[in-house]
């Protein structure tokens, strides 16, 4: 049980660090098997494990999925020194009922046909692991870290949270 609460408590940290971060960069690999990465609109559901995101069927990351799961997924923000990176097997879904669940309507920008587009596709990513960075932004903490470096000629190593966390 104590494992299952721990990874409920990691999954809600993740949750709040990437909860106000909307666009992330997902990353595929391209049809010559290089990394390839593009922002994408993380869809308004709970995050508990899982990502979604719109596409076309027709796009390029639908054919990297298809050819190659494994994606990653990043998300920063610097203003409070946030950053996480997460690593999973995604796969392109026509579930038209979790496409009219996740459907909002400023999505209409990129698909102006709505939930009903029939090239309208959800990429669904499981995410099997995670790594965070949570620094506190505070000019102060950054201030004492550049003195203790100064003055004992070693680098910081104590600001923030950093954990890599196993879904």
């Amino acid at each position: 049980m104590k494992n299952e609460a721990t990874r409920n408590e990691q999954i809600e940290h993740l949750a709040e660090l990437i909860g106000n971060t909307h666009i992330c960069m997902l990353t595929t690999i391209d049809t010559d098997g290089k990394p390839w990465s593009r922002p994408m609109g993380v869809q308004e559901a709970a995050f508990d494990g899982d990502l979604w995101f719109f596409t076309d069927v027709s796009s390029d990351k639908v054919e990297h999925i298809r050819r190659s799961p494994g994606v990653g997924v990043a998300f920063a923000r610097p203003s409070d020194q946030e950053y996480v990176t997460m690593a999973g097997r995604a796969a392109v879904l026509n579930d038209r009922q979790k496409i009219e669940d996740l459907w909002s309507e400023h999505l209409t920008t990129w698909f102006p046909d709505g939930a009903d587009d029939p090239d309208l596709r959800l990429i669904h990513v499981e995410v099997d692991r995670a790594e965070y960075w949570d620094s506190p932004s505070s000019f102060v903490v950054y201030a004492l870290g550049y003195a203790k470096a100064k003055l004992t000629g070693e680098r910081t190593h104590d600001i923030g949270d950093h954990e890599k966390v196993s879904l």
